[in-house]
């Protein structure tokens, strides 16, 4: 079953997502700061993470950088979770070790979707 990290430090964001995506069928874990979403990566090594930029402990993209720097996490997409709009900035956001990103909000009828493109799922 594939199994996804939601780190997000918004409780109702978090919920709605890790509901949606449970609905859908992922095993889902969740955590409301970088280093929870950190430790959690390193103990259950989900299929792709997604992870708020703005988070009360850390940046988000210095957290995305802490689990590609370890060997147990660094093969994991980590997927930006933003409400700002990055049209321009996939190349800063490869940089800081993000595979891509979604806005916020989500559009609950696409999240499944998108989280399996991540995936590398149909």
């Amino acid at each position: 079953m594939t199994s996804v990290l939601v780190v997000d430090d918004n409780d109702r964001n978090r919920k709605l997502a890790l509901d949606v995506l449970s609905a859908a069928g992922f095993r889902t874990f969740g955590a409301a700061t970088a280093a929870q979403g950190i430790a959690l990566a390193r103990e259950h090594v989900p299929d792709v993470i997604l992870m708020d930029l703005r988070l009360p402990d850390m940046d988000g993209g210095d957290a995305a950088r802490s689990l590609g720097d370890a060997a147990r996490t660094a093969q994991i997409p980590v997927v930006a979770l933003t409400s700002l709009r990055l049209d321009d900035d996939g190349d800063l956001l490869a940089a800081s070790g993000f595979a891509g990103y979604l806005e916020k909000p989500f559009r609950v009828r696409e999240l499944a979707d998108e989280v399996r493109r991540y995936c590398g799922e149909s």
